[in-house]
């Protein structure tokens, strides 16, 4: 029956070449190729949960008096939507459970991107004709950030809300557009406008989430259509892929990853603890919890919020805060840059061809050189987020704390680039390779190509 199903369906749609070229379809072995599908998985588990705690949730700002069964909190004015998370988390079957593999789910989701990003960074993958995926990567690590932002600031606590206020300062340093920026945001004066929920919560819930799954498909459609890249080794070339087929080898593959990452995130949602809103309690605009740190993947920001120091300029008659310089300026420099380096590299190297072989990343020390020097100051702002929490471990003051990460942040780049450089220049010539060899194409008599190594 299955057969005569599919043999009429090739009859009218004519589906079994493509399908038989489809399964059959070469993909490289290494396990780091498999970084992007962990990205993938995961997306998967964050629509699957949050679809059910959108089933529960209330983005509403409007008050009113808790008594469910969180005693520490019966009789406290509360937002509803600050309402129905202690709802999902005591009252609704698997509430928290959901709640913390989503969490889970979202810090995995962006901690994956980066990784893949770094793989593909430091083994020359974004080069020509890939630049146009480095640009979908890239837009998805922001638009992942931004969602899991949304996402942890819905539930309306004194941690999220602070995070918000933070946020709301930022928009409104921008020059020009900040007024208009936090307006569109907040909807009026944070946080008495009572539409900033709302709109979070459809951005995060409807139109981020649309846009990751658009570009993931593009990425992914774009990555069958130029195929893809490989390691040197033995059999290798820039016009073939060796590896594995689509079916069945790499299939079994990926759904033992997938079924891998499904239990490791709902292991981590089950016995560890994150985010437990109903000790931070409701946000109200006088308080603030201490200390306080957002999500890794913005703590960076915080980081540079911290340890930047206090300069506002006149602009055309406008002051420019101090936020504006680490919260806007920064970020905005570090991702132009991370966005342009395909297009930096060629025209440093002067190098216009297309790869499909990639870079150890000892064979490229300069390259690899900037990436740790870049890794290496994100971390410096990361660490310097929690200069509160270190400063009481330490018994040392907070103004301490604070100037070692300003130094840190200045001098371990620059260490961190002439190290690598010099430990990749060590290893490349321990293994006999002086200098990366560079291969072209060239059309034979024959009309088929022929690979030639140029100096």
């Amino acid at each position: 029956m299955i057969s005569r199903l599919l043999d009429w369906i090739d009859d009218r749609l004519g589906t079994a070449h493509f399908v038989s070229h489809a399964l059959r379809k070469a993909f490289p072995d290494h396990w780091s190729f498999m970084l992007g599908e962990i990205n993938m998985y995961t997306f998967l588990v964050l629509i699957a949960t949050g679809t059910f705690l959108a089933l529960f949730f209330d983005p509403s700002a409007s008050k009113m008096t808790y008594n469910g069964p969180y005693a520490l909190l019966d009789g406290t004015h509360v937002s509803s939507a600050y309402d129905s998370a202690l709802k999902l988390s005591f009252e609704v079957n698997g509430g928290l459970l959901m709640r913390q593999v989503h969490h889970w789910a979202a810090l995995i989701f962006v901690a994956g991107i980066i990784t893949h990003m770094a793989r593909v960074f430091f083994t020359g993958a974004f080069r020509k004709p890939r630049e146009i995926n480095w640009l979908i990567g890239l837009g998805m690590l922001m638009l992942a950030m931004f969602e899991g932002f949304a996402g942890y600031s819905m539930p309306d606590d004194l941690l999220s809300g602070t995070g918000l206020r933070i946020a709301v300062s930022i928009l409104l340093s921008v020059p020009f557009i900040g007024a208009w920026a936090s307006s569109l945001l907040a909807g009026g004066v944070f946080p008495d406008s009572g539409v900033m929920l709302p709109r979070l919560f459809v951005a995060h819930v409807y139109i981020i989430p649309a846009t990751i799954a658009a570009l993931m498909a593009v990425h992914l459609a774009i990555l069958w259509r130029q195929k893809h890249t490989d390691f040197p080794g033995p059999g290798r070339t820039e016009r073939n892929v060796v590896g594995s087929p689509l079916f069945p080898k790499y299939a079994a593959k990926s759904m033992a990853l997938f079924a891998a990452v499904v239990a490791i995130v709902f292991a981590f949602g089950a016995v560890v603890q994150i985010n437990p809103i109903w000790i931070w309690g409701p946000y109200v605009p006088w308080q603030i919890l201490s200390p306080a740190q957002p999500d890794w993947y913005v703590g960076w920001l915080d980081g540079a919020l911290r340890i930047s120091p206090p300069v506002a300029f006149h602009f055309f008659g406008r002051i420019i805060p101090s936020p504006f310089w680490p919260a806007v300026l920064l970020p905005g420099v570090l991702f132009t840059f991370v966005a342009a380096w395909p297009w930096i590299e060629a025209a440093w190297l002067n190098d216009r061809r297309a790869h499909h072989l990639l870079d150890l990343p000892r064979n490229v020390p300069v390259r690899t050189g900037i990436g740790v020097a870049v890794i290496t100051f994100c971390f410096g702002l990361l660490l310097a987020g929690s200069g509160d929490i270190q400063a009481r471990y330490v018994q040392e003051p907070i103004t301490t704390i604070t100037r070692f990460y300003q130094i840190f942040c200045l001098i371990a780049p620059i260490v961190a680039f002439f190290l690598t450089y010099w430990l990749c220049v060590e290893l490349r010539s321990r293994s006999g390779v002086h200098k990366a060899p560079r291969v072209r194409l060239r059309r034979n008599a024959e009309g088929g190509f022929d690979e030639e190594t140029i100096a």
